[in-house]
């Protein structure tokens, strides 16, 4: 158990925690929504700090990261928890755990391990993934400051609802994420996610605004956030952002407690990446459909394809020092 960062004391014992945008008050005894965070006597404690539960090597294109040293290995690590609770989850089993089980588990791991881990396990970064990074920010944080002093890029997986003061302060040491833009209205968030839009458009602003190389996922989920206005409002958004920011659309599939749904179509997933390109995004990937056309590559200049893959495996790789060989346009990443 350690002391929680990004919290201040209230009266009558109570804190309030501004680590995530939900900004909790937690009275003494309770937790915040994460379920991870606890008040004890007028002091906020991570319950989670030395509790890994899942330590992986992945592909970075699991996270999906495209456009950070493709073909690479990311140590990947979780704790239990989360500042969301979408019914969608693919991961609820521990992200939920402490929530709907009422229980925190895993190993006892230091930041220091976790690095020698990725150093031995050859990885180019070390993504904090699976669950929200955000509910277990002092182990990731600390972990961070010393990948990068050993050459180790740090990367969130994250649903983008951490608080401007923490990602401004994490920043130095955050190279990459790849942030879930779920849907774009607030119904959507309130409803599935138990959450508020405006947060996550901030963040990505802000993570943009810090230098962080971003890529965006959404999960089309049919009849939920699949209609053609909903998907060119984000689309839109992005280029707004950023053109070069990577746009994954994924497929769904039912799970935890949205069920009943048939999977994601192809044809809504080729329309969402035909359209993200005609509005002006550089690179929009189709995600979950191992063979698909819109898992590569290709020069936003020109189209020479440039990066082939078959899920999180790559078969060709056609850049030359960050460009096109084709028409020499310099491709958007890091590592490339």
């Amino acid at each position: 158990m350690k002391e929680a960062i990004f919290y201040e004391k209230r009266d009558e014992n109570k804190v309030r925690c501004s680590l995530c945008s939900h900004r909790c008050i937690i009275k003494e005894d309770k937790r915040g929504i994460c379920g991870v965070r606890e008040n004890r006597n007028g002091t906020l404690y991570t319950l989670v700090y030395d509790k890994v539960i899942s330590q992986n090597v992945d592909p970075i294109e699991k996270k999906p990261i495209f456009h950070l040293y493709p073909g690479s290995s990311s140590f990947s690590i979780a704790t239990v928890g989360c500042s969301f609770k979408c019914q969608h989850c693919q991961n609820y089993q521990i992200s939920q755990m402490s929530k709907d089980k009422g229980i925190i588990i895993g190993n006892k791991v230091t930041p220091k391990e976790i690095v020698e881990s990725a150093k031995r396990s050859g990885c180019k970064s070390i993504s904090y993934t699976y669950t929200e990074p955000t509910i277990f920010y002092e182990l990731a944080y600390e972990t961070a400051i010393l990948a990068t002093e050993q050459g180790i890029m740090n990367v969130f997986v994250t649903n983008g609802y951490i608080t401007p003061e923490a990602l401004t302060t994490i920043h130095p040491y955050l190279h990459a994420a790849n942030i879930d833009l779920k849907a774009f209205n607030d119904h959507f968030y309130r409803k599935i996610c138990g959450a508020r839009l405006q947060p996550v458009l901030d963040s990505i602003r802000l993570y943009k605004k810090l230098g962080i190389w971003i890529e965006i996922t959404t999960l089309i989920i049919p009849t939920y956030n699949d209609s053609e206005e909903e998907l060119r409002k984000i689309a839109e958004f992005i280029k707004d952002v950023g053109e070069d920011i990577p746009w994954h659309v994924t497929q769904f599939y039912s799970t935890y407690k949205l069920l009943g749904l048939p999977r994601t179509s192809i044809k809504s997933l080729n329309k969402a990446r035909e359209m993200g390109l005609k509005l002006g995004l550089r690179y929009v990937y189709e995600g979950n459909v191992p063979g698909s056309e819109g898992e590569s590559t290709y020069c936003y200049n020109c189209h020479e394809l440039l990066i082939r893959r078959y899920g999180y495996t790559i078969s060709q790789n056609n850049i030359i020092s960050s460009q096109c060989p084709k028409c020499n346009a310099k491709i958007d990443g890091i590592g490339l």
